[in-house]
């Protein structure tokens, strides 16, 4: 017995070594960034806010930057000794004006460390409009672009698409209320253009971002406002009508531009921007403790969820409850940053999140909310009581109204398949939300009693959180949608800016120095692959996936089949200006 003891403990020994000697090799041998490196990045795909714990979702969105880990990425390497510049692909990829604006925030800061930041393009905007990649291409010290390519700098367009006359060919008709004029997501299927209230306020919306984005491409290019305004009203540009106009710096391949960094830097070694994060590491992994909570995509009842049929993430009420519950009961986190990108959905989903906010300021914890290229509506609601609200000067943001109703269809089912319907019923309104049956007048009361309520609601807890009257705060309600500097202006944000700024109120509320360190932790916490491969069951990956795709698409045929009723999720959605 003796004997097998020892070779027990000497396998042990020799197993414990072993793996020591293996650590500690890879250690040594782990691959590190090279001491002089230029970033190269590529800004052509949009990003997105974030990756919900979905293997479906990691594998359909995991070659894409989220933002913040691109902001981190470009704050890391301006920090970064062994980074000697940055060199960046843009292009005519539309995204939010606010991911923008976040973006070239963080070259900015970039350039600030004095290193050199070019940007080059094969075009931007190829027979299309490429005003977002060249308001993005101006942050950088110098643009390059191919002679072949061209600039579509031509001023921007907002387009709403109108279903009053398709739905009237189908004899669907739309039974609808809001609450109020601007509530502008129930004229896309009442109206066959734009109401006076909603041209107004996409008209305003689209000056606003207008103007940040002239005074911006001004500053950066060295040229007055006027001269900015002139030059996209002679729009679009060819290559070398660029270079003559002061658009950009030069006409140059890709290949070429080594050179040019080479005359700036000395000799290099390029990596690329995912790359380098990945060795570098994040910043903010020490300090007081910041819990980082994502609220991304439209409100709903239950979990946050990521839909493979139309590539759409939620923000689930069960998911960012249980998140702020965490981070409240964590007594390492000393403040919470609610990262709120969201044109809204369920009213009672979005109260419950509301909640939590206050929850955790109860708890001596404040609440710091960034908003994104959208934060209106539920997205608002969910933000409107926080300590301080930080939102890009071109968030969309405020549309505080609700809206609701449905389709009668039975003509519709008559008229084009024959199909007709008929019902039993227990009780005077048990067809109140069929939509084989028009409201009754008692019907049609509750629902307006019903809109009625979440709006005064939601107008008093503005209000409340903004610390205004109701009057004050009801006339810029109405379900009318703003830009966040707008929004700054009428006091419903109390400051413009990205991540950073979110941190400086952080650091404010809890009384720490202006460039104390945070450690920035997430919630709810990331699950690693294998977790989410399992899911707790032995299903294979492939057949979950299935799955998933059938119950995404089960909800859409019922809704086909009753022809589009509209349902709670729905009421405090907005359709938010599509800028080109």
């Amino acid at each position: 017995m003796k004997w097998i003891k020892k070779t027990c403990t000497v396998l042990g020994a020799l197993v414990l070594a072993g793996v020591l000697i293996a650590l500690v090799s890879s250690f040594f041998a782990r691959e590190r960034v090279p001491s002089e490196v230029i970033i190269s990045l590529n800004l052509e795909q949009p990003v997105i806010e974030s990756i919900p714990d979905d293997p479906l979702a990691r594998a359909m969105m995991g070659d894409r930057w989220v933002l913040r880990d691109l902001v981190e990425a470009i704050d890391r390497a301006a920090e970064d000794r062994r980074v000697k510049g940055l060199v960046a692909r843009v292009g005519g990829a539309s995204q939010g004006m606010a991911a923008v604006q976040e973006i070239r925030q963080a070259i900015e800061r970039f350039r600030e460390s004095g290193k050199p930041a070019i940007a080059y393009a094969e075009t931007i905007g190829e027979v299309g409009p490429g005003n977002q990649g060249y308001y993005l291409a101006t942050a950088f010290d110098e643009i390059h672009m191919q002679e072949s390519g061209d600039i579509g700098l031509v001023g921007l367009i907002s387009e709403s698409m109108f279903l009053a006359g398709t739905l009237e060919k189908l004899d669907l008709e739309p039974r609808m209320d809001h609450r109020h004029e601007y509530k502008n997501a129930k004229n896309t299927f009442t109206e066959t253009e734009f109401t006076e209230a909603h041209r107004e306020a996409e008209q305003a919306v689209l000056d606003d971002l207008f103007e940040e984005m002239v005074s911006d491409i001004a500053q950066s290019r060295g040229l007055s406002d006027l001269e900015i305004r002139d030059l996209i009203n002679r729009g679009p540009f060819l290559g070398v009508e660029a270079v003559d106009a002061g658009l950009i710096d030069g006409l140059a391949y890709r290949h070429e531009l080594d050179g040019l960094l080479e005359a700036k830097v000395g000799r290099f070694t390029t990596m690329e921007s995912r790359h380098y994060f990945r060795l570098a590491g994040r910043p903010h992994k020490r300090g007081t403790g910041v819990a980082v909570i994502h609220g991304t995509g439209g409100v709903m009842r239950g979990e946050s969820g990521y839909d493979p049929v139309f590539g759409s993430v939620s923000m689930g009420s069960d998911t960012v409850v249980r998140a702020f519950r965490d981070a409240i009961e964590d007594d390492s986190i000393k403040a919470i940053l609610f990262r709120v990108d969201s044109p809204g959905g369920s009213y009672v989903a979005s109260d419950a999140i509301l909640a939590m906010t206050r929850k955790a300021r109860e708890a001596g914890k404040p609440v710091v909310v960034s908003m994104g290229n959208v934060a209106a509506s539920g997205g608002y609601f969910v933000a409107m009581e926080a300590d301080r609200i930080i939102a890009q000067p071109g968030t969309i943001t405020g549309s505080i109204g609700v809206l609701g109703g449905k389709f009668l269809t039975t003509d519709f089912w008559l008229e084009r398949f024959g199909i007709s319907w008929d019902a039993v019923t227990t009780a005077d309104n048990a067809s109140m939300y069929s939509g084989g049956h028009d409201y009754t007048e008692h019907g049609w009361q509750r629902h307006q009693d019903w809109l009625d309520r979440v709006y005064e609601d939601f107008v008093a807890k503005a209000a409340a959180g903004r610390n205004m009257s109701y009057d004050e705060l009801e006339a810029f309600a109405k379900g009318r949608i703003w830009t966040g500097q707008q929004a700054l202006d009428r006091g419903l944000v109390d400051g413009v800016g990205g991540y950073g700024e979110a941190m400086a109120a952080v650091r404010e509320l809890l009384e720490l120095e202006v460039d104390a360190p945070l450690k920035l932790k997430t919630y709810p916490e990331p699950k690693g692959w294998l977790n989410l491969l399992a899911g707790g069951r032995a299903e294979p990956v492939a057949s979950r996936a299935a799955l998933r795709a059938l119950e995404s698409i089960q909800p859409l045929m019922r809704e086909l089949h009753r022809a589009g009723i509209v349902g709670d999720k729905d009421v405090l959605e907005i359709t938010p200006p599509e800028v080109k």
